[in-house]
């Protein structure tokens, strides 16, 4: 057993892929069976916290749910806070709102106002980085409160939906490419 825990671990194996969803000619990748298993899980934060601990990060932000999966357990290892970006109304308090763009219109997520300091380094995680909308919304809501992003941080990148363009400006760190 000890031998193993020194092993690399093939990261791609603890991903699902599933074919034409939503729709037909769509690859869809998932990472259910990483958070299955929570060996792997922990080591593939554990490379998030160390690209975080190079950039001396003081917060943590992520969009909606999904956010919180990469953000919540990152945070905790750094101990620093997290703040969620959501959607409207989820959030208590006074909030300030940053709009983007979807294939069937518009959305907006909510930050706390007071969840980022002035100054404040920030990395802006997420599980999944497809078209890059509600990173870019949560990067300006980020700013917007005087926060300095960074980084930018994922576990999986969907490179064909070139969501990478929207955080091409910001040190960047993904686990897998697809």
């Amino acid at each position: 057993m000890k031998g193993r825990k020194n092993m690399p671990i093939d990261f791609s194996k603890y991903i699902a892929s599933y074919p034409d969803f939503p729709e037909p000619g769509i690859l869809f990748r998932d990472i259910s069976p990483m958070l299955e298993n929570g060996e792997v899980y922990r080591a593939a934060t554990d490379k998030i916290v160390d690209f975080a601990k190079e950039r001396n990060v003081q917060m943590i932000v992520g969009p909606e749910a999904r956010g919180f999966i990469v953000g919540c357990p990152v945070a905790y290892k750094l101990g620093v806070g997290f703040s969620p970006a959501r959607k409207k109304n989820k959030l208590p308090g006074e909030t300030i709102e940053e709009s983007y763009g979807l294939e069937y219109g518009k959305s907006s997520l909510y930050l706390r106002t007071n969840a980022v300091k002035p100054g404040q380094r920030v990395l802006v995680t997420d599980d999944l980085l497809a078209t890059g909308g509600t990173i870019d919304a949560t990067i300006r809501l980020v700013e917007k409160l005087g926060g300095i992003v960074v980084g930018t941080a994922f576990l999986i990148e969907l490179s064909d939906l070139k969501g990478r363009e929207k955080v091409k400006n910001y040190d960047f760190f993904t686990l897998l490419k697809y």
